[in-house]
């Protein structure tokens, strides 16, 4: 089509913005690779519920029409969060600045920042971000930067080192100490006392970012046994908050729901923010990140710095229709985020029959069926303890990992008074499913009756005593029961099944062969409900392999 003499014709850039086919980033976010990078799909997801949660506030403004907004990334890796925001922004500023390289020069100079984890991504996020590695090259399509960084700042860092690990962020001094040729890992960010002051350093004193959003680091090797590593992503999050932005968002593990490792403290403040406002739960990492396998999967938060209330959970798992409610994050007496909405509303029904109130998750004294499970080591032997082949007279058995041993009964320190009893045994850890989460699952190893004459190492767990084998089978009935593993996985954050998972199990009366129905019918469970329970967790077999479906980790952070 041409134009005539009094056709207008819309101002040129030197450059054109528009999509890639295919996206190169989304080809980046499709590698196997020890850097979790971003897919532009999700980024623009995450985008879209800021947007809504500011046209909300903002009387239906949308935050790509203002061209005061400032935004940050402060764990850049490809930088797709900075690529897609200058994209929304130089749609939605059109209207107030007509030309298009006045508008891009805008976005880019005073709208849009970033911090890189390593040389070589803050490198990606540049090329990404201004089509050059050097934001003030002749290929950029920003016009104005004094400096080849742009708005994409890099420099090298280092670990605080103090007894052997970082102050900072708690890495192992011998794992990441090698010198100036290898990257430190040190990521700027966390790497600091005073946030503000290193922003202000950074990007200049007058600066107040409106927008945080991002995908940080999730873990740092900590020099612990076999593949232990730290959780670092909770330090990029604190630090966020501290920089008081209006909005923030960030991608993150879900294990932080339940604690653990370097995650109970954070864990209670994010619990206790009512700042929160939404959070969307994805069941399944590889449904977020293709390709990479991350255990208990993945969520991203939307934290409102000028609003409060209750949170919007949102559930997602692969086509299964999204769960939605608005609830607060911590319940009443909880001590940990009930993960699925449909399990919250059979938690409350059970302890309800159990204490006949309505007003808390905690089961009454003499009801726990927690008070029976043992701690880590019930007789005091570690994983690796392997009795003698034959038994000697005197000899108790051990279930060890991989069979049976023996012990004298004179060695044992611990547990006396679960020797002669009858009891359960059952695997610290839970059968795996590989890098991925699959539903539905069995959520437990299998577990087994232990005879009187008996005790277990560190692999197993023992639950007991009961008083006859009759009870023995009674509870051993009740955890091969969907419910019961239900109420367990409600409170289980990873692999471990250690005592404090059981916390929302309550005992029954240990004088028949329990079923589901039985427990449904207790529990007043409805028809959806029970359709929920059975799409999550999948039949127990019995008379499955036992020692097959049992793993332990000797470097667990669990009592």
């Amino acid at each position: 089509m041409s134009h005539n003499a009094s056709t207008p014709v819309a101002p040129q850039a030197d450059f054109v913005l528009r999509g890639r086919n295919p996206d190169v980033l989304t080809c980046i976010a499709n590698l196997s690779n020890d850097e979790v990078f971003t897919p532009p799909e999700f980024a623009n997801r995450m985008l879209d519920t800021l947007a809504e949660a500011w046209a909300k506030d903002h009387g239906g403004k949308s935050p790509w029409a203002d061209p005061t907004v400032r935004f940050l990334d402060p764990c850049t890796k490809s930088g797709v969060f900075l690529r897609e925001i200058t994209r929304r922004l130089t749609d939605g500023l059109a209207n107030k600045m007509p030309d298009l390289q006045q508008r891009v020069n805008h976005i880019l100079t005073q709208q849009v920042y970033g911090i890189g984890i390593t040389q070589l991504t803050s490198l990606l996020a540049r090329r990404s971000l201004y089509c050059s590695k050097h934001a003030k090259g002749k290929h950029s399509i920003a016009k104005g930067f004094a400096s080849d960084a742009g708005n994409v700042w890099f420099e090298r860092t280092e670990h605080t080192w103090r007894d052997g690990s970082c102050k900072h962020c708690g890495a192992s001094k011998k794992a990441l100490d090698r010198g100036r040729d290898r990257e430190s890992h040190a990521y700027a960010f966390i790497h600091t006392d005073n946030i503000k002051a290193r922003v202000a350093k950074l990007f200049g004193d007058d600066m107040q970012f409106d927008v945080i959003i991002g995908n940080p680091p999730y873990q740092l090797n900590d020099g612990g046994y076999g593949t232990s590593a730290a959780p670092i992503y909770q330090k990029f999050v604190e630090q966020a908050i501290a920089l008081e932005p209006r909005y923030l968002s960030m991608v993150i593990p879900s294990r932080w729901f339940a604690g653990g490792k370097g995650l109970d403290e954070f864990r209670e403040q994010m619990l206790a923010d009512d700042h929160i406002r939404a959070i969307h739960d994805y069941l399944s990492a590889a449904d977020v990140f293709p390709g990479v396998g991350l255990k208990g999967g993945v969520c991203f938060f939307l934290r409102e710095r000028d609003t409060q209330g209750d949170c919007e959970v949102l559930t997602h798992f692969k086509d299964w229709p999204v769960s939605v409610a608005t609830r607060p994050l911590l319940e009443a007496d909880a001590d940990v985020f009930i993960r699925f909405n449909e399990g919250l509303s059979i938690l409350k029904k059970v302890i309800a029959v159990e204490t006949g109130t309505e007003k808390s998750l905690v089961l009454p004294n003499g009801s726990k069926f927690d008070e029976l499970v043992s701690s880590l080591r019930p007789f005091g032997l570690r994983t690796f303890f392997r009795g003698a082949e034959n038994k000697r007279r005197g000899d108790v058995a051990v279930h060890q990992n991989g069979g049976i041993g023996y012990i004298a009964r004179s060695e044992i320190a611990t547990g006396e008074n679960l020797i002669d009893a009858w009891k359960i045994y059952i695997g610290r850890a839970a059968p795996g499913t590989g890098n991925r989460d699959t539903y539905p699952h069995r959520i437990l190893s299998t577990p087994f009756i232990g005879e009187p004459g008996s005790i277990c190492s560190e692999t197993y767990l023992c639950i007991g005593p009961f008083a006859s084998k009759v009870e023995a089978e009674s509870a051993l009935s009740y955890l091969t029961c969907r419910l019961t593993r239900l109420l367990i996985l409600l409170h289980k954050p990873s692999q471990d099944t250690t005592r404090k998972v059981y916390t929302f199990v309550p005992t029954q009366t240990w004088d028949r062969a329990w079923t589901d129905a039985e427990l449904y019918a207790k529990y007043g469970l409805s028809a959806s409900e029970i359709e929920f329970v059975e799409k999550i967790v999948r039949p127990m077999d019995l008379t499955s392999d036992l020692l097959g479906d049992v793993t332990v980790d000797d470097d667990s952070d669990d009592e």
